[in-house]
């Protein structure tokens, strides 16, 4: 009787006599096919894959939120490109941005650049944006913020009535987060993300 040495062979197999063989010493035949099953499911598996959707996931977060008006979605899009750069942080800190010392669990930290704040909302130039540590250490862009003086009017904002400013009496400022570089399931204007944490 030919011997089944794959997967593919496990799984093609049809019942019948060679069925039997496997009943007479069951356990070294589960100790051989449950690993078997598990990482094969009998078809190809690439464990690259899971790391390869973990990497590029980002790729895609905007496309992840649903319910968005298709400008309010072209308008997040265009957010990224204009802050794909300050995805190394050290081009943030370069093009003025600076660590105001806000931490704050399920946010991150925060890096403003102060010489943009006025009184006029830009999608593509966020006046802070928001840092978090990913599992090696290093800082990894999230969330961009949009920051308006409160002597101001309530701004505009994005199109549509998904983005709710925040009138902080606090910093003195209208303030809206949108997270365009990590993906957060409560909402991509929602101020807290429950995936963020501060190491």
């Amino acid at each position: 009787m030919k011997k089944l040495s794959t997967a593919d062979q496990l799984c093609n197999n049809k019942p019948g006599k060679s069925l039997s063989m496997y009943m007479k010493a069951p356990i070294a035949y589960l100790a051989i096919l449950m690993p078997v099953l598990l990482f094969t499911g009998c078809q190809k598996f690439d464990f690259r894959d899971i790391f390869k959707h973990h990497h590029d996931h980002d790729q895609d977060v905007v496309k992840m939120y649903s319910g968005l008006d298709p400008k309010t979605r072209w308008e997040l899009e265009e957010a990224r490109k204009a802050t794909e750069k300050y995805r190394d942080i050290n081009n943030a800190i370069a093009d003025g941005y600076e660590n105001i010392d806000v931490d704050v669990e399920n946010m991150g930290h925060h890096y403003m650049k102060k010489a943009i704040v006025n009184g006029t909302f830009d999608f593509r130039k966020p006046e802070i944006l928001v840092y978090h540590e990913n599992e090696d250490g290093d800082m990894e862009l999230g969330a961009v913020e949009y920051a308006v003086p409160i002597t101001e009017p309530q701004p505009e904002g994005f199109t549509g009535s998904g983005d709710v400013w925040d009138h902080n009496e606090g910093f003195q400022l209208w303030l809206l987060h949108a997270w365009v570089w990590s993906y957060n399931p409560d909402g991509v204007f929602n101020p807290l993300n429950p995936l963020v944490h501060i190491h």
